[in-house]
């Protein structure tokens, strides 16, 4: 049964690698996460320092020794700049062999297929080397881009969660979706 007791292990695309966040990421990832349009669907309001960014760094990378999170920087290999995060927001193998994703990008990235490049590899990561077998997103119903990036892979849109989850703003919806091993297989991504 997959572990991953701390080790995030680097990942490779033709433009991207996925690697753990360290403190030196700090500034560029506040950088983004401090972007209100960035942030928007993420149900986070934006950091306010430096030292905020760091301490979720630390958070995601100690949660990840205990198997309760797994997140990567998205690095661009030739540049060597942190561009955003993705990973497992959480996981479970016992029974239902099941884990829900998250990813966000700083804006200026949009639109170029990076995040495309990166779940990729996400959901490659997840069906052959930690096992899953149903790989999940929630996602604000306002949130197109994402919805778009996610059909694009096959997930498929099962409902919507009502009052699903409590934020600064009050409780929202998410609409759950769900991409199972043998659809992302048989769609050949």
């Amino acid at each position: 049964m997959y572990k991953c007791e701390g080790n995030i292990p680097v990942l490779e695309s033709e433009r991207l690698r996925l690697r753990a966040m360290e403190r030196a990421d700090a500034e560029i990832l506040f950088r983004y996460w401090s972007d209100p349009e960035v942030v928007k669907y993420m149900n986070i309001s934006p950091f306010a320092s430096v030292e905020d960014t760091l301490e979720m760094i630390n958070l995601l990378n100690g949660l990840s020794e205990s198997d309760d999170t797994l997140r990567w920087g998205i690095e661009l290999k030739e540049e060597g700049i942190l561009i955003g995060s993705c990973g497992f927001n959480v996981w479970e193998l016992s029974g239902s062999y099941r884990g829900e994703i998250g990813y966000d990008l700083g804006r200026e990235y949009w639109g170029h297929g990076y995040m495309s490049e990166a779940l990729h590899m996400l959901l490659a990561y997840g069906f052959e080397t930690m096992g899953l077998n149903r790989i999940e997103a929630l996602v604000d119903p306002d949130n197109v881009r994402s919805r778009e990036l996610l059909g694009a892979f096959h997930f498929h849109e099962e409902g919507l969660l009502r009052e699903y989850q409590k934020t600064d703003a009050g409780f929202i919806d998410l609409l759950m979706n769900s991409l199972l091993k043998r659809e992302f297989y048989r769609a050949g991504i």
